[in-house]
């Protein structure tokens, strides 16, 4: 299996761009790859942008979005109030949003949402950040859920145990007003860690799995 690193600029930090429709989906798809870029003292500038986080839900989001990002030398977290499962019917209001992100950032490497995702509001984040940023490196994150979506990713990042629990444990204390949901389960995160990394034959048996459309060597 070919290894790659993510980009390291030599004399400015990693810049990361994550982007979820709702306000806990950065967190599952690729909160331990964060967690590990962070831990591993690189410089990292995070821009962390929630389409749909309102009352509760944006302060979870808030408080997650700290907690991941602890460590960063820079964080932007934006919580915007788009309808939870309505994002096509207002894409011309999130496409003008993006217009305007993309003005004043220029991000190394963009976390957003799996292009084949049956839910409708991540399917159209995904559509929108490869219409918007058109020359950066795109990786697509995976949110399990009852549709039964998941596919065959192509490119994984290895975690270890204690940044699967870290992952988790924030994840079960942040977001309360999941927890009534049969997929919000902490065995169900730790199951995903898990096979994903038994796919990719990572040291610790646990990883995050992406989907990587583009990419240049």
């Amino acid at each position: 299996m070919l290894k790659l690193e993510l980009p390291q600029p030599k004399n400015r930090p990693l810049k990361i761009l994550c982007l979820g429709a709702h306000s806990d989906d950065i967190e599952i798809g690729c909160g331990g790859t964060i967690l590990r870029q962070l831990r591993e003292k690189r410089k990292v500038e995070v821009d962390w942008i929630v389409f749909s986080g309102t009352n509760d839900r944006a302060g979870e989001a808030e408080r997650s979005a700290d907690l991941f990002l602890h460590g960063a030398v820079r964080k932007n977290v934006v919580i915007l109030s788009f309808r939870d499962g309505f994002f096509p019917y207002v894409g011309g209001e999130i496409k003008e949003f993006f217009e305007e992100i993309k003005k004043t950032l220029n991000p190394d490497v963009i976390f957003t949402h799996f292009r084949h995702d049956l839910h409708q509001d991540h399917r159209l984040i995904c559509e929108l950040t490869w219409n918007t940023f058109r020359n950066h490196l795109i990786l697509e994150y995976e949110v399990i859920k009852y549709d039964g979506d998941l596919g065959s990713p192509n490119l994984f990042i290895p975690i270890d145990q204690a940044i699967c629990q870290k992952k988790v444990k924030i994840i079960s204390e942040c977001f309360k007003t999941q927890g009534s949901r049969t997929w919000f389960d902490e065995e169900v995160f730790f199951s995903m860690l898990k096979i994903r990394g038994v796919e990719c034959n990572a040291p610790d048996q646990y990883a995050e799995a992406f989907y990587c459309r583009k990419l240049v060597v």
